[in-house]
């Protein structure tokens, strides 16, 4: 078999496992940020968060099977180990800065939530007073 085809099997491997561990953990641990900002409509939280999640996988795996030619020759082991050190470091990045750019937004939705709530007052008013000295 090829080695060029040995690697791409071993960088699919690997890409859409670390893709799949991403999401689970952004879709774990995303939740209580998305129920936060939803006010305890977990419903809605569940159903925003799995589109997230359908996202995340459309663009992550869309970006490792574009990202998945190589124009190099590999007929060595290390040119094996080369090819894939530079497919996967370049694929964690991009892992990288989408889970920073998901946990910046859910920040940003739960900041603006906080945000929301403090300027509602807890209680209706519940009538009025007259002025002192009339």
């Amino acid at each position: 078999m090829d080695l060029t085809v040995v690697t791409y099997v071993i960088y699919l491997l690997i890409s859409i496992a670390l893709t799949v561990w991403v999401a689970r953990t952004l879709s774990r641990n995303g939740r209580a940020f998305i129920g936060d900002v939803l006010q305890g409509n977990e419903k809605l939280a569940d159903a925003v968060n799995q589109l997230l999640v359908v996202g995340f996988y459309l663009v992550n795996i869309g970006f490792v099977t574009l990202y998945l030619r190589s124009s190099e020759e590999i007929d060595t082991a290390r040119a094996l180990f080369e090819a894939l050190s530079v497919k996967l470091g370049v694929v964690l990045l991009v892992l990288g800065v989408m889970h920073l750019g998901n946990v910046w937004v859910l920040n940003r939705m739960r900041r603006r939530g906080i945000m929301e709530r403090q300027q509602t007052p807890p209680v209706a008013p519940q009538g009025w007073t007259a002025p002192v000295g009339a």
